[in-house]
């Protein structure tokens, strides 16, 4: 069974664990190299509402990590966020993606006031991709030679979610 919770700075060394690992690292935004004191620092700074930070545990071990931030402070895209997930080498392709994502959709769409999640992603990552699409995201455009990525610029995908039923006045 996978548990969805919050994340906390005791989770430091999964999140190096995780991001650190040599076959998840490259199919992010992440340096290879990655310390627990460097994920304990990121850890301990306070979020501005509404960005989370979860993890994905199964059987006490952490498994999964994800999270959702506004990036910059710009008033006409406070309805944005922008979403970050990671899954252990061990435990994908086993629905923590799946999961992790569930519990996303489900915050940005019933708490957060989110109409528009964004994230990239490498074109040739596949799993990534599909998981993405099966929760309504679609590939809007192509970033070419947006990272660096084992000495090679690589292109990657922007994707992007509509809310699929954006709040309205309750009929009380």
């Amino acid at each position: 069974m996978i548990t969805i919770r919050r994340a906390t700075v005791d989770d430091a060394a999964a999140f190096a664990r995780i991001m650190g690992d040599a076959d998840v690292y490259p199919g992010l935004m992440q340096l290879p190299y990655t310390s627990e004191e460097v994920w304990r620092e990121r850890l301990a700074e306070p979020l501005p509402a509404p960005d989370v930070r979860l993890v994905a545990e199964r059987n006490g071990e952490v498994v999964g990590t994800c999270g959702m931030h506004t990036g910059r402070p710009i008033v006409r895209r406070r309805h944005v966020l922008a979403l970050g997930v990671s899954v252990a080498s061990q435990a994908q392709g086993q629905g923590v993606g799946s999961a992790l994502m569930q519990a996303m959709c489900d915050y940005a769409d019933r708490w957060a006031h989110v109409l528009r999640l964004e994230l990239t992603v490498f074109v040739d990552n596949a799993p990534a991709i599909a998981l993405y699409r099966k929760f309504g995201f679609e590939i809007e455009g192509t970033h070419r030679a947006y990272a660096l990525r084992d000495g090679a610029y690589v292109d990657v995908y922007a994707m992007a979610r509509l809310h699929p039923n954006p709040p309205s006045l309750s009929q009380a």
